[in-house]
This record gives C-alpha cells, structure tokens and sequence, in this order.
C-alpha cells in the first residue's frame, strides 16, 4: 500500500476549492525542509502539532475577559480558541476556502497569551523594553519555545496568518489592513472578533456586570438577545459580504462559473457596511463597559500586580527558571517574559504566592 496516495487524494479535493483559496501544495513551504506526510496535507499537519503543545493545553487555564470567575461555564482562552476555529470552518466551508488552513491558524493564533489574559499583557507590554503583543508571541512559541526550542516548523501560511490576526480597537475592516494575507487568514482574524464578542457579551451578563438591555439597541435589534442568535447573525452577514471570496457569481449558472473572468483584484473577508458599524459601536462599547473596567477590580489589579511581581523576580533571578525551559531568548528581560507569559492564571499565583506568602492568595480566595 502506498500511504502517499492518501496525502495526493486530500490534496486533488482542494482542485475544488475556490480559485482564491490556498491550496497545501502551493504553500510557500518550512523554515526547514521536510518531507511530507503520507496521510496529512501540510496544513493538517500543522493543526496537529498546534493541538498537541503544551502551549495549547495551558490554554484551559489562562482567563479570557474574567479573572478567575467563580462558574464552570465562563469563557476560558481554550474554549475560545475552539470557538474561533469552529466560526472559521462554517465561513470556510461555504465560501469554498481551505478549511485546514483555517482551522490550524485558528488553533495557535491565542498561543501566545499569557495568565490573566489581556491585563497579563498589559502588564507585560509595559515592563518589557520594545513591548509585548500576544499574536508575536504567539508566533514565538510556534517558532522557537516549542519542543524544546526547537520551535514546529510550520508553513509560511500558518505563521503568518497568527502573526497577524490581531485588530485595533474602532474601525477593523479597512482592506489596506489585510494586503497580503490570504483569504483563510482574513477569515480567523474577523472569526476572532466574531467569537469574542458574542461570547463576552454572555460572561458579562452572566457576571452580572451588564444586562441585555444595556448593549445598544441597535446591537439587540439586528444581533438578537441569544448568544445564539449573535453567532448566527454575524457569521451569516460574513458569509454574504465575502461571497466573492467563492469565485463565484450568483446570477451566473454553474455552467458559465467555470469560464467566467475572475478579474485582477483579490476579494477580501468582510462585513456589510451596516454590521460592520454595528460591530465597530458594540466593541467600542464593550470595552468601555466591560474590558477596561476589569482592571480597575481587586482582582484585576491583583492579577496585574503578580505578572509584575514574577517578571521582576525572574529577570533579577533567573537562576530560579527552571533548567528544562528553553533559553533562547537574546536578553535578560526576553527570557523573564518568556517565562511569565507562558503561565496558567493558577501557576502564575502559586509562583507569586511562593515568593511573597500570604500577598495575594485573598483576592482569589476559592476561585483559583
């Protein structure tokens, strides 16, 4: 039997794909050169060695938006990270795009976020000379901390597509911000915003923080009161601004697809003008109501307060890193962030806990 011809099948599928998706065999390729896998397409391969990190395990524990919430049905970096890939396939699959390339940049583009979400960045970003973002330490992770320091090896395609998934705060959907990405990298960068803010908006409610009737009642008429009905909305409205993305003309028949003149522009992965305003006032909102005032907790200024703590401690000694953690960073300062960014919201308090007993174990008392 030759295994080959498994890989050379799944490979013939993607001839159907639409003319502006990626196709594996023409992935720009590794860092370093391997030989392909008899029963895997290189993308396939790639979510596979994304799933099976330590990095990705760590996820289960590292907070999202809520720092240690007391319930077992709060949002965590690893259940949004499923989120985000599974948002993405649906787009994919209808719009005709690589479905494994979507589903591996889905499944490392959060890699690189560190304990108590985006307050531990924050924190980060401030005390490491030249900043810390979680989407370039992402690709850190897939390129050099993995397995040892050896990094994954993955393609051109994966790295690229987490090193930029990331969105500014306001207007996101302007084209000029995704020159140069493909298709499926689009589709986890608006399948990110997508999935967070459906998902924080029912952790807010939950928490109690806001209600449904406090998000603009603009946002509940076209979205819908159900986390549901959010995904389903946006999702939807995705799929019909993108639907050039398939090659496809809606008034044309199957027959005359096959010859039609795709043209020289590229289409792009985006929203109608009306969502896309509707998305852009609802995540304003929430970060004035929800994201930023986190911070402002106890629990939230404790939180920032331990990634400070432990960077400081481990850039003064680093002789207390452990001897099996990889050491390639270039400087002092790289190598404690490296250290800290990696820890679960539960490690990253026992470590603080050990080197200052009894400072912080309060704010967290029976959530951690």
């Amino acid at each position: 039997m030759d295994l080959n011809k498994v890989r050379e099948r799944l490979e013939e599928r993607e001839q159907s794909l639409s003319p502006f998706a990626m196709r594996s065999r023409d992935s720009a390729g590794r860092a370093v050169p391997e030989e392909p896998s008899p029963i895997r397409t290189a993308f396939q391969r790639d979510r596979d060695r994304i799933i099976h990190t330590n990095s990705f395990r760590r996820l289960k524990h590292k907070s999202q938006v809520f720092v240690a919430p007391v319930g077992d049905h709060y949002v965590t970096r690893l259940t949004h990270t499923l989120e985000v890939a599974q948002i993405g396939r649906t787009i994919a699959r209808a719009l005709n795009l690589n479905e494994d390339l979507v589903e591996a940049i889905g499944m490392g583009h959060d890699l690189g976020h560190t304990p108590f979400g985006h307050l531990g960045e924050r924190a980060l970003n401030e005390l490491l000379p030249g900043g810390f973002h979680h989407s370039h330490h992402s690709v850190r992770i897939v390129e050099r901390l993995e397995k040892d320091g050896r990094g994954l090896n993955l393609t051109r395609e994966v790295v690229e597509g987490i090193r930029r998934h990331s969105k500014p705060q306001g207007t996101f959907l302007d084209p000029d911000a995704v020159k140069g990405m493909t298709l499926e990298a689009q589709v986890i960068r608006l399948s990110d915003a997508l999935a967070y803010l459906a998902h924080d908006i029912s952790d807010a409610i939950r928490a109690g923080v806001i209600a449904i009737e406090d998000l603009p009642a603009d946002a509940v008429a076209r979205l819908g009161r159900r986390h549901s009905e959010r995904v389903n909305a946006l999702v939807t409205d995705v799929i019909e601004a993108s639907w050039p993305a398939t090659g496809q003309n809606p008034e044309q028949s199957p027959e005359q697809e096959t010859d039609q003149n795709l043209g020289p522009d590229t289409p792009v992965i985006t929203m109608s003008a009306e969502f896309g305003e509707i998305v852009t006032r609802l995540r304003d909102w929430m970060f004035k109501e929800v994201y930023l005032p986190i911070g402002e907790t106890p629990t939230g200024r404790m939180a920032i307060e331990i990634v400070e703590l432990l960077y400081n401690h481990y850039l003064e000694h680093p002789g207390d890193i452990p001897a099996d953690f990889p050491r390639v960073a270039d400087t002092p300062e790289r190598l404690a962030a490296d250290m800290v960014s990696g820890m679960t919201d539960g490690f990253a308090l026992a470590r603080a806990e050990s080197i200052h007993p009894g400072a912080f174990a309060g704010a967290f008392s029976g959530r951690l």
